[in-house]
C-alpha cells in the first residue's frame, strides 16, 4: 500500500500522506454510515423512515447553505490553518461518534444533531481537502490524476470498512460507531503529519466578480499586486493582454463562482446535475426497493446490487479520470450528462433489474468522471492565485446538490418509472444547456481572460 500511494513523486511531495489521511476518512465515514442507517432507516417501516430522512436532510440544507458562502473566505482568510481544520474535523466526529454511541441505539431525537455536526464536520473536511491536494501535486502527476488517486483510495477503503462495520453491528449498534471513533482518533493525529506547504498560502488571492461586458468576463485576485503572472497554458498575462495597469477602483464585488469564466460555471453546472442525480438515486432506490423490491428479489438482495453496481461505477470513473487530459474536459461531462440521462431514461421505459444496476453504474462513473474533469478545467482556467478559492466554492456547491437531489428523491412518490423518469428530465434539461454552452465555448474550452488587480 505505501509503494502504491508514494508512486510517481507522491511520496516525495506529501501527497501519499494525504492519500492514507483520506483513506482513514473514508473509513471512518462508513463505519459511522452503517450504524445510521440501520437506526434511522431499516429498522422503522418506510413511511416513517422517509419521515426522519427528509428531516435530516431539511436541517442539513440550512448549514451547507451558510457553509457555500462563508467556507471558501474563511480559507481565503486563513490559509495556514489548513492541517488544523483537517484535524478539527476529524476530532469533532471522533467526539460525535463516541456520543452517538451511547444514543444510537434508542434512536431519539438527539442523534439527529449529533448526525448533523457528523456530516457537516466531513463535509468541511472534503472541501479542505480539494484545496489541499494542489499543494502536494508532484511534477509528474497531472491534478486530475491525483485528484483520482485520492478519490480511489477512498473508495477501496470503503469497501474495506463495510464488512467490518457488519461485523462490528452484530456486536452491537453502538461498535460501529465505537471503531469509527478510533479511527478519527489517529486521523486527527495523521492531519497534522501532513508537509508544511499545505499551510502556505504564497501567491494565493481570492476571487472576485469585475463587472464588465466582456463575452467571457474577467477574473481579477483581490490583494496586492505582483505583475505579470503566469496563465494556466504557461504564457504571461501581461504580456498576452498589454493593457494599460489597472487604476485603483472601489471595494470589489462579492466573490462568486461566475468569476472563473464559462468553462468552468459549464462544468460546474453539468457536474452539479449529475451530483444531484447520485443523490435522487441513493434516496429514491433506497425507499422504493424497500418497499416494492424489482424482479421479485429480497429487499437486501436488490439494495445490495445497487450499491455494488454503484461502487463499482464510481471507481470505474476514478480509473479512467487518471487519462483524462485538461483539454475537452467540456465534451467530457457533456458526454456523461448525455450517458446519464439516456441510461435514466431507458431504466424508466423498461424498468426492471438489470436497467435498475445500469443506471445506478452509470450515475456512479459519470459523477465521478466529471467531477475529475470539472478539477481539470480548475486547474486549466483559473489561475493558481484565485485556484483555492475557486476549489473551495464548487466543492460547497457540489454538496449542495446532492442533498438537493435526496431532498426530491423522498418527495416523490415510490414509482420506479414515474421517478426515473423525472430525473431523466432534469438531468437532460441541463444537458440541454450545456450543450448550448458548448457550442458557444467551444469543446476545448476558451480560458477567460485573467489578470491580478
Amino acid at each position: 500500500m505505501r509503494r502504491a500511494t508514494s508512486a510517481e513523486g507522491a511520496g516525495e511531495s506529501g501527497l501519499a500522506k494525504l492519500i492514507e489521511l483520506h483513506a482513514l476518512n473514508s473509513f471512518g465515514d462508513m463505519l459511522i454510515t452503517i450504524a445510521l442507517a440501520s437506526t434511522i432507516f431499516f429498522s422503522v417501516p418506510t413511511g416513517e423512515a422517509r419521515g426522519r430522512v427528509a428531516l435530516y436532510l431539511l436541517i442539513t440544507m440550512a448549514p451547507f447553505a451558510l457553509l457555500a458562502p462563508v467556507i471558501g473566505p474563511l480559507l481565503d482568510r486563513l490559509p495556514h490553518g489548513r492541517r488544523a481544520a483537517m484535524a478539527m474535523s476529524m476530532l469533532a466526529r471522533a467526539v460525535l461518534a463516541w456520543t452517538m454511541a451511547g444514543t444510537v441505539a434508542t434512536g431519539g431525537l438527539a442523534l439527529y444533531p449529533e448526525a448533523l455536526g457528523v456530516l457537516v464536520a466531513s463535509k468541511a473536511y472534503g472541501v479542505v481537502r480539494s484545496v489541499v491536494v494542489p499543494r502536494l501535486l508532484p511534477k509528474r502527476l497531472s491534478l486530475v490524476k491525483a485528484n483520482s488517486r485520492v478519490t480511489l483510495a477512498g473508495l477501496l477503503a470503503t469497501f474495506v470498512a463495510a464488512p467490518i462495520g457488519a461485523l462490528l453491528h452484530l456486536a452491537g449498534p453502538g461498535w460501529p460507531l465505537r471503531g469509527a471513533f478510533l479511527v478519527f482518533v489517529i486521523g486527527t493525529l495523521m492531519a497534522f503529519h501532513l508537509p508544511h506547504k499545505v499551510d502556505s498560502a504564497k501567491g494565493e488571492q481570492r476571487a472576485v466578480l469585475h463587472a464588465d461586458d466582456h463575452p467571457h468576463g474577467l477574473l481579477h485576485g483581490h490583494g496586492q499586486h505582483h505583475g505579470a503572472h503566469a496563465s494556466p497554458g504557461g504564457t504571461s498575462l501581461g504580456e498576452r493582454a498589454r493593457e494599460p495597469a489597472p487604476q485603483p477602483a472601489a471595494k470589489p464585488p462579492k466573490a462568486n463562482l461566475r468569476t472563473v469564466g464559462p468553462s468552468v460555471i459549464l462544468a460546474l453546472r453539468a457536474v452539479a446535475a449529475l451530483r444531484g442525480l447520485v443523490g435522487f438515486l441513493v434516496m429514491f432506490l433506497a425507499f422504493l426497493l424497500r418497499d416494492d423490491p424489482i424482479g421479485g428479489l429480497d429487499p437486501t438482495v436488490a439494495l445490495g446490487l445497487v450499491a455494488v453496481a454503484a461502487g463499482a461505477g464510481n471507481a470505474t470513473g476514478s480509473v479512467l479520470g487518471s487519462w483524462l487530459r485538461t483539454r475537452g474536459s467540456e465534451a467530457t461531462v457533456t458526454a456523461m450528462l448525455a450517458l446519464a440521462t439516456a441510461a435514466a431514461a431507458a431504466a424508466a421505459l423498461w424498468y426492471g433489474v438489470v436497467t435498475v444496476v445500469v443506471v445506478a453504474a452509470v450515475a456512479g462513473m459519470a459523477a465521478s468522471l466529471g467531477k475529475l474533469a470539472l478539477d481539470a478545467v480548475i486547474q486549466r482556467d483559473v489561475p493558481e492565485s484565485v485556484r483555492t478559492s475557486a476549489f473551495a466554492r464548487s466543492e460547497t456547491v457540489l454538496q449542495l446538490s446532492w442533498v438537493a437531489g435526496g431532498a426530491l428523491g423522498i418527495t416523490l412518490p415510490l414509482d420506479g418509472a414515474l421517478g426515473l423518469w423525472v430525473a431523466a428530465g432534469v438531468v437532460g434539461f441541463v444537458l440541454l444547456l450545456t450543450v448550448r454552452s458548448l457550442i458557444r465555448v467551444g469543446p476545448r474550452g476558451r480560458p477567460a481572460t485573467a489578470r491580478v488587480a
